[in-house]
């Protein structure tokens, strides 16, 4: 099983996440990701202008991995790739949505009991009477 941070019930945030990942590299936006057909939030990543030029030409989402500080092909290693369907950009063009459709088994890098991958990254709820977090997935 994975780590307490990616399995655990305690909420633990990283408030510093944003100034961690300037600092890494300060030249990136945010992209949220979203299945196409069933509108379900994926994840939210980082893109830098390579990142965003190889999805283009890729057809799948590339991001730019702010603990590695390297472009991160989603799925190479696992088979869980995504192919990008259609890029969204907001209204003052600091962000973006991707619209993708999985391609493989699963969406997130974690693997529930059974050992697959997850549907998505948003698989626990913060159980707003105790703080604790609830595992929605099997």
């Amino acid at each position: 099983m994975g780590n307490a941070l990616e399995e655990g019930q305690a909420l633990t945030l990283d408030f510093k996440k944003l100034a961690k990942a300037v600092a890494a590299a300060a030249e990136i936006i945010p992209v949220a990701v979203q299945h196409v057909d069933s509108r379900e939030v994926i994840l939210v990543a980082y893109v830098n202008e390579l990142a965003l030029q190889r999805s283009l030409e890729l057809k799948e989402a590339v991001f730019w991995s702010t603990s590695r500080n390297t472009l991160w092909h989603k799925g190479m290693e696992s088979g869980n790739t995504f192919e990008l369907c259609e890029v969204r950009v907001n209204c003052e063009q600091n962000s973006l949505l991707f619209l993708v459709r999985p391609k493989g088994g699963g969406m997130c890098h974690t693997r529930n009991e059974q050992g697959t991958a997850r549907r998505g990254c948003y698989y626990r709820r913060l159980d707003m009477a105790t703080g604790g977090l609830v595992n929605e997935e099997p």
